[in-house]
């Protein structure tokens, strides 16, 4: 009896460790500095603060490195337990009053004077190589770190899933761990304008640490025989990589 009920704590203990995070990833576009102040003046005195308050400890906010002149740009990160807290989230926004009073200037902006020019969504869900993000370990100021997030494009479903294989069964989330990448997450995107496609993020205290991280990692011996792997070959068909910085009332 005792050994049963041993096992039976250990298989609920692992199916919690192993459990899959989703990843709601909010990208707003802005077209002034007016609309990025009331934006992110919402984001650090309502959205975040409500956010905690509705069970989510931390959230990401992050900017460009490297400004684009003709458009301005708010990454939000968003971790979900389940699929079933991300569909409740607007409903307890709407009946927080808190959250209601500290972000009117935002959510009752007129027609004419919106906060933003649109809202992006992508909505991912985390490897099972990392099942549940982690806030990453670095030292120095958040305005001077550096958090590269990628976004690796399939040729086809086929392919894609290959590349998704290379990380969790080929372990490439381990090497990124083993170098110390720092990695925030790792994630399939299920839904989104860019598909099939994985998306990860790994953070860096500044970018000469990032450039030396890198080198280490192709001149690596398990990537050469990940990369060398016929199964693992022509599985990216577009990558794009994104150079940000956390706000300083960013939880990541």
């Amino acid at each position: 009896m005792l050994i049963t009920v041993c096992l039976l704590f250990q298989l609920t203990a692992l199916g919690k460790e192993s459990k899959k995070y989703y990843y709601q990833l909010k990208i707003y576009h802005l077209a002034s500095e007016q609309q990025e102040q009331l934006t992110e003046q919402y984001l650090e005195k309502a959205y975040l603060p409500a956010l905690h308050r509705a069970g989510i400890p931390h959230v990401g906010v992050f900017k460009p490195i490297k400004k684009d002149s003709a458009e301005r740009l708010v990454y939000v990160f968003i971790p979900f337990s389940s699929l079933e807290e991300f569909d409740q989230l607007e409903e307890k926004l709407e009946v927080d009053k808190q959250y209601l009073e500290d972000g009117k200037d935002y959510i009752a902006a007129p027609h004419n004077n919106a906060p933003y020019r649109r809202i992006e969504s992508i909505l991912t869900r985390a490897f099972s190589g990392m099942p549940q993000p982690a806030v990453p370990a670095l030292t120095v100021a958040k305005k001077d770190r550096v958090y590269e997030m990628r976004s690796y494009e399939g040729p086809t479903e086929k392919y894609y899933k290959g590349k998704v294989k290379m990380f969790n069964t080929g372990d490439e989330v381990g090497l990124f761990k083993r170098l110390g990448f720092n990695a925030v997450f790792y994630a399939e995107v299920i839904s989104g304008s860019h598909m099939p496609n994985l998306m990860y993020m790994t953070t860096f205290n500044n970018m000469e640490q990032r450039d030396q991280l890198w080198k280490a990692f192709f001149e690596d011996a398990q990537w050469k025989k990940l990369v060398a792997d016929e199964q693992y070959k022509n599985t990216v068909s577009k990558s794009d990589i994104f150079f940000l910085y956390p706000a300083e009332y960013s939880d990541y």
